[in-house]
Order: C-alpha cells, then structure tokens, then sequence
C-alpha cells in the first residue's frame, strides 16, 4: 500500500521522524515538498518558542517580558498550523494527482478534465501559499527576538530563520510548479501581487537576521 494510501486512517504528522522522511524517499504522492516545507517552517517557528523560553523569566531580559510572552503565545499558534498543514496538504493534493488520470477521449471528456484540474490545482495551491504567510508571520518574531531574545540562544534565531527562509522558499515554488497551469488569470494574478512580495520581503529579513547574528558570533 502507498503511504498516501493510509491518510484516511493515519496522520502523516504524527509519524516518526525516520518515517516521515522514507515516505518523502518513496515514489508515494504523499507527503512532497508541501508536506516538508510546512515541517521545516514549523522547525523554524519552534526555534523561536525556545528562544523565548530560555529569555522568559531572566532578569536581565525584564524589559522585554511582556513582548517574550506574546512571542510565546503567538509562535505556538503559528507552530500548530503549519504542523497542521502537513496533513491537509497532503489531503488537498490527492485529488489533483487523480485528476491528472480522468479520461480525455470525448469533447466533453475534455471539458470536464480541464474544469476538474482546475479547481484540483487552486485547492492543491492553497495549502503551501499559506505556508507562505505563516512563516513569514514567524520570521517577524525571530527579527524581534534577535534584540530581545537571550544572546545565549541567539544562534537558534539564525538556525529559525534559516529554517522559515527555506519553508518560505519551498512553499512558493509549489505553488510555482502548478499555477502555470490556471486559466483564471484573476487568480493568478490575486496570488502574485499578494504573495509574492510577501516571500521576497520575508526572504530579505532572513538574511538580514542571519547576518546581524553572525556578525555577533564572530
């Protein structure tokens, strides 16, 4: 049985580690780039909940505790989507994976293909074009965390945002793969003009925090 198979019984984010990572190795449909992007970006968003918890509560660090608690609270809330997105990625990408088999034969064959990949490819869209938005939500945390955060764990802010830059990265070139594909160009165009400068600006902080704490490491 494909490893997409089971998603009916079995949730791909509760698998171990080593599982996790075979499915990906395999020719299975399920988990993909989505699926690992969501991952990464979740990785990237719990390094800035153990920043602010080896921050929380320090003395040296009092001025900043009313913001390290809303880090907190809202890198949890930003951690629990994206793990929540490996699975409904993976359930939104099934059904485009089937569509590509529907039979073209009849005019009208043809018709209801094209309609079906259509509407198959927004849905497989929307999971890692969220990814896209949530991550770069955890990466204005991990910039506020490299002035506020314990400079003892201020190398697990670059690891976060190294982690978020990829998931980012790899969220909109999923979205890439398929959206060359959509017809409706005010769709397309709604995805590009809202999207896009949102990864690039996101991208460009990432670097930036990675160089402000690499720069305080040398």
């Amino acid at each position: 049985m494909e490893f997409g198979e089971t998603l009916a019984t079995e949730s791909i984010s509760e698998k171990k580690c080593t599982e996790f990572v075979e499915a990906l190795y395999s020719k299975a449909a399920v988990p993909g780039g989505g699926g690992a992007a969501a991952l990464v970006g979740a990785i990237g968003t719990a390094l800035a909940g153990m920043v602010g918890n080896l921050t929380t509560g320090k003395k040296k660090y009092a001025e900043f505790e009313d913001d390290i608690q809303r880090i907190l609270k809202e890198a949890q809330a930003l951690q629990d989507r994206l793990m929540a997105m490996i699975d409904e990625d993976a359930k939104n990408f099934l059904p485009l994976s089937k569509a590509y088999g529907l039979p073209k034969e009849t005019e009208e064959e043809i018709a209801y293909k094209e309609k079906t990949l259509e509407e198959c490819t927004k849905v497989a869209c929307s999971i890692p074009l969220e990814i896209v938005e949530v991550c770069y939500k955890a990466v204005i945390l991990q910039e506020e965390l490299v002035g506020k955060g314990s400079k003892l764990a201020i190398s697990d802010v670059a690891c976060g945002v190294q982690c978020l830059r990829a998931a980012m990265i790899s969220g909109w070139v999923n979205v890439l793969i398929n959206i060359k594909t959509i017809k409706d160009q005010d769709y397309v165009n709604d995805v590009n003009s809202r999207v896009k400068p949102m990864m690039e600006k996101g991208v460009e902080i990432c670097d930036r925090v990675y160089a402000e704490v690499e720069k305080q490491l040398l």
